[in-house]
């Protein structure tokens, strides 16, 4: 099948759906054809995409013969995102006599995010036949309200109106006329409503939990979830308790949750505790948490009090298998219910928890601090005092205990003693003040960044100071340079050099200084801090002291903005060209220029071969193995990137870093503290494969910032449609991904390739 129209691929994925709605549910292979492109067309389409490069040659290709590569550039000129493409793909819009070019240029259009499009899309969204069109001019407009400025709040208003009345007048016919539904039109209608937050949006996402479909009633549901909007909420609180698919049953919960839905505690209380989908209990057991009544702690507690039995009858299966998942979330929502009660029983399940979950889970961390602030300070700072115990449990306890006093900031706001204790154990134990309390420091640094955050949200006198000494060089090494390639050593007066600290503790100190007032000495850390980062393996920091320094809006700091452009990372020259905009120090966008590939046109060869093969990869874990076949042809450089990682054994051994029972697992991160990557960045392939359950994609931090990190979803999410390369499925052992927990081990990934 060619990238084919969101028309046939829905309708295709609706009636899999429809046909088993089971978690083991598998959607058969679909085998596509091989490109109908020459190659060497989709070659300089593929270098020009991956350049980010808008040209004379792709504008070419808008107008070919052929409308396959009027198609594929189309969807070229969106991922490249360059606001000069726009009339073109707005004459394709309007003119092309394919409907499936059309609905492509409305796609790419919305990608641009540019105002300039909209009245065009406005046109074709209320006035084209084909629905398919009208719906990715719908799903457009939702972007680009999406990425209006605050400034421009009437006109994403006005936008957002234009969504409504295509919902309204799409749910009327059907009603009226008993008109059979365009699904694109509503599905699709409904996320661009998501997206632009009209108001009385809600009135209008309330009338599709009438639909027949549950797909429909699903995303109305999200929809009125993530705008945390009433309407809804009489229809939620029987579809929570009744309706047959548990997605549905979940996104019911999240609305009631959502709006804090008193009447609904006894149907989320039943739902947490006896649902038989995971999902759904999930989903609940959160909306429990947002209502905070007391009256859900008994029956809590006695849930998980029969998870951890049952865990901990065969040691050492503790911590392993979904009910993991599901006992931080009930962790979680005791700690929010019973917030300052000190209730004893409460705090003692927990205690048993935090040795289930071996200290390394901030759930329960947090629950802890938030119950009773004073029990858990008193526990923790003799802990905290003994760096024998970071050094044998390791960054993950470090991170998790920050993240509890943190909290204590939060909890106990008063400038107290005990508020004293909890500043001075954090910076004891992260090493802030190492010198001061005579002590050395064997502190991990991943377990770092947490503490700065938990030191600062305490607000202490001399937080700058200590966030201004975290961007120095950090500590010595004798003899030659030490390295891997990109590591940045300064010769000393020692014979040896100086090291940076880690990448992610920079970052985070210059987001954190970004956050405080301006000041010269602010400005002068910064500027400092950036050569230095430029030379990172990664460009976490380089861009965090970029944001940083924006906000110090000063003539010195614009300056050190400016020596970014010369950097050869394509994201932090464009970076700093759009912070030096926003401050109004200047266009710099023609500085920008294109991004200096790493691919080869042996690789745009490669990757463009696998169209039309069944190419899977099996990902062994440690709780059993599960089977992605990739999309070439809608992603082909994100899949040939995942396969030389699996080939050269990049993901084997790693920790599993995150897991969010109904949305997602993550993995791929060589650190495990899900900041990690390969060394470099990849383009973004934005394509129109929706995030249905068992969707692969490619985690990011902003545009074309994708590398080695993969995410799984448990459960459609229409609001990641669009927005993050879809590039593979899961097509066997969904059931594994479901039971999947943080902490659990990639063993290997196991590439095949067949003709």
């Amino acid at each position: 099948m060619q990238l084919g129209s969101y028309r046939i691929a829905l309708c295709a994925l609706i009636l899999l759906i429809a046909s088993s709605t089971t978690a083991s549910a598998q959607k058969p292979r679909i085998n596509r054809p091989v490109s109908a492109i020459p190659t060497n067309v989709l070659l300089r389409i593929m270098r020009a995409e991956d350049e980010r490069r808008w040209d004379k040659d792709l504008a070419s290709l808008l107008t070919d013969k052929s409308a396959q590569v009027r198609k594929r550039a189309a969807l070229a000129a969106g991922r490249i995102g360059d606001e000069r493409a726009v009339p073109a793909l707005v004459e394709l819009l309007r003119k092309d006599r394919e409907d499936d070019v059309r609905q492509m240029a409305a796609f790419a259009l919305g990608e641009i995010e540019s105002a300039l499009a909209a009245d065009a899309l406005i046109e074709a969204a209320r006035a084209d036949q084909v629905s398919y069109v009208r719906a990715r001019a719908l799903e457009a407009l939702g972007k680009i309200a999406a990425a209006l400025p605050p400034a421009d709040e009437a006109r994403r208003q006005a936008i957002g109106q234009i969504v409504l009345d295509a919902l309204t007048t799409e749910r009327q016919a059907i009603v009226t006329a008993s008109g059979v539904a365009n699904l694109e039109v509503e599905l699709l209608g409904l996320t661009a409503a998501l997206r632009a937050r009209p108001k009385d949006a809600g009135k209008v996402l309330a009338l599709y939990l009438s639909s027949v479909d549950w797909r429909v009633r699903a995303d109305a549901l999200n929809a009125l979830a993530r705008l945390r909007l009433k309407d809804g909420n009489g229809e939620a609180r029987k579809m929570v308790v009744d309706h047959s698919n548990p997605i549905v049953r979940a996104n019911a919960a999240r609305v009631l949750g959502a709006t804090e839905d008193k009447q609904a505690f006894d149907a989320l209380l039943d739902r947490a505790l006896h649902d038989e989908d995971l999902r759904v209990r999930v989903s609940a057991i959160r909306a429990l948490g947002s209502l905070k009544d007391e009256r859900a702690l008994e029956p809590l507690l006695l849930r998980g009090r029969a998870l951890l039995t049952y865990k901990r009858t065969v040691p050492p299966r503790i911590g392993i298998g979904s009910e993991q998942n599901e006992l931080l979330e009930i962790a979680v929502t005791v700690g929010r219910t019973m917030q300052g009660t000190e209730n004893r029983l409460a705090f003692d399940w927990l205690r048993n928890l935090r040795v289930a979950t071996k200290a390394t889970a901030p759930e329960v961390e947090l629950a802890l601090a938030r119950s009773s602030p004073k029990l858990y300070l008193s526990e923790e700072k003799t802990r905290l005092l003994n760096d024998a115990f970071f050094s044998a449990q390791g960054w993950r306890v470090l991170s998790s205990v920050m993240q509890g006093f943190g909290e204590l900031a939060k909890v106990n706001p008063g400038r107290d003693e005990e508020r004293k204790k909890a500043e001075d154990a954090i910076a004891h134990a992260i090493c802030l003040k190492w010198k001061e309390t005579g002590g050395g420091c064997g502190t991990v640094d991943k377990g770092v960044p947490d503490g700065l955050t938990a030191y600062a949200a305490f607000k202490p006198s001399d937080l700058d100071q200590l966030l201004r000494k975290q961007l120095e060089l950090g500590y010595h090494s004798w003899g030659p340079s030490p390295g891997p390639k990109g590591i940045y050593a300064v010769p000393d007066e020692h014979m040896g050099y100086t090291m940076p600290k880690d990448v992610i503790i920079r970052s985070t100190a210059a987001e954190l200084l970004g956050n405080l007032p301006p000041s010269p000495e602010n400005t002068k850390a910064l500027a400092a801090a950036l050569p230095i980062a430029f030379h990172d393996e990664m460009n976490d920091a380089a861009l965090a002291i970029l944001d940083a320094l924006a906000k110090q809006k000063s003539a010195a700091a614009n300056d050190a903005i400016k020596t970014a452009l010369d950097s050869s990372d394509h994201l932090i020259r464009r970076r700093a060209a759009a912070l030096l905009k926003a401050n109004g120090a200047g266009d710099f966008s023609n500085r920008i220029g294109k991004v200096q590939t790493r691919n080869t046109q042996a690789d745009y060869r490669r990757a463009i071969a696998r169209i039309g093969k069944h190419v899977t990869a099996t990902v062994v874990t440690s709780k059993g193995s599960f089977v992605i076949e990739f999309l070439p042809e809608d992603a082909p450089l994100t899949a040939d990137n995942f396969i030389k990682l699996a080939r050269k054994g990049f993901f084997n051994g790693q920790t599993i870093p995150r897991v969010v029972p109904n949305f997602v697992i993550q993995a791929g991160d060589p650190r495990g503290d899900t900041n990690g990557g390969p060394g470099y960045s990849i383009r973004c392939e934005i394509n129109e494969v929706p995030y249905e359950r068992a969707a692969v994609g490619m985690a990011l931090s902003g545009k074309d910032t994708g590398g080695s990190q993969w995410f799984v979803t448990h459960s459609p999410q229409p609001h990641l449609d669009g927005g993050y390369t879809v590039f593979g499925r899961v097509i066997r052992g969904m059931d594994v991904v479901d039971r999947i927990a943080r902490g659990d081990i990639i063993r290997r990934v196991i590439v095949n390739e067949k003709n």
